[in-house]
């Protein structure tokens, strides 16, 4: 994947969770939650995209 096109994404997904926390009324927690899900979501995403994740896959823990 091109760098490029990864960082027109993460913007997309920047101004989009922008436009959620600014114009949609909801809690805080839930504010945080959602934030919080999309930040871990877009880092597994960016790990999967370049190639990262699957090394982290083949770890193993216990027997």
């Amino acid at each position: 994947m091109p760098l490029l096109q990864a960082v027109e994404i993460l913007v997309v997904v920047g101004v989009l969770l922008w436009l959620v926390n600014r114009f949609i009324p909801m809690q805080s927690s839930i504010k945080s939650i959602l934030n919080g899900v999309v930040v871990i979501a877009v880092v597994v995403w960016l790990l999967n995209a370049f190639g990262l994740f699957h090394s982290l896959s083949r770890m193993h823990i216990g027997s």
